[in-house]
């Protein structure tokens, strides 16, 4: 049987490297994107290689930047001929606590690219690949009840663009439902810092989660490893959040204390 071949953008470190490790078990052939991160990518990309006998490669290109969206998926196609699965995790983000006023055009306009426009760069040159073989697995990655298009305080840029997403992600649901290619968000919760490369049994408990601990990666990467099942067709435009029951926009609220 012809392998599949799965595109992870930020695939080198944190929820993006969990779907990659997920992936691989399951005897996927790899491209794993990064930006800055690499050494991360090679040390990961060998190790999966060794462990599991499948092709992976690392590809270098910002998704943020058309040219680099092009640069990655030729890439792709000149190694594994084909792109089965996409799974669009990179997204900038500032961290630092920012109202509207206070972006630069740069900030603003690099964020939107990297969350927003970076899935139609990919997209555009993907989705006709994925006719042809007349099957395929879009995943787009958000945050909870971005369905909803709410607010969220001091993440103006990346909540517009993320709502966008989610839009787009159920357009392309209904354009290719009759070229068997689904697509589907996935909206992870609360998961920080080395949480997002963890298992779920190495979880500890946590009082501010509703389920009592700490999310992490395999939870993400299991809810991916699901919707991109042959015989998990049924399921497209939807969003699903995985959250641990947590109220995360009700956090970042509270924490906010918006002056006067």
């Amino acid at each position: 049987m012809k392998k599949k071949t799965a595109l992870i953008t930020g695939g080198a470190t944190g929820l993006g490297k969990k779907a990659a490790c997920q992936l691989a078990e399951q005897g996927y052939q790899l491209a794993i994107n990064y930006r800055n991160s690499n050494q991360e990518a090679i040390l990961l990309s060998k190790d999966l290689e060794k462990k599991f006998g499948n092709k992976m490669i690392c590809i270098q290109g910002d998704v943020a930047n058309q040219v680099d969206c092009s640069h990655i998926v030729e890439t792709v196609i000149s190694e594994f001929t084909s792109i089965d699965v996409v799974i669009h995790n990179a997204g900038p983000y500032v961290r630092e606590r920012k109202k509207i006023t206070e972006y630069s055009f740069d900030e603003w306009n690099y964020i939107i690219n990297g969350n927003l426009n970076a899935i139609f760069y990919l997209s555009k040159a993907i989705i006709p690949i994925m006719r042809e073989q007349q099957w395929g697995r879009i995943i787009t990655i958000g945050f909870e009840r971005v369905e909803t298009t709410p607010g969220w305080v001091y993440r103006s840029a990346f909540a517009a663009a993320k709502t966008g997403l989610a839009s787009l992600t159920r357009t392309i649901a209904i354009e290719e439902a009759a070229n068997g290619i689904t697509a589907n968000m996935v909206c992870p919760g609360d998961i920080i810092s080395h949480w997002k490369e963890k298992g779920i049994e190495e979880a500890t408990s946590s009082e501010s989660v509703p389920v009592g601990r700490h999310g992490t990666g395999e939870d993400i990467s299991r809810v991916i490893s699901f919707l991109i099942d042959e015989k998990s067709d049924f399921i497209t435009g939807s969003i699903i959040p995985v959250t641990g029951g947590m109220d995360v926009l009700g956090k970042a609220f509270s924490q906010a204390r918006l002056p006067k």
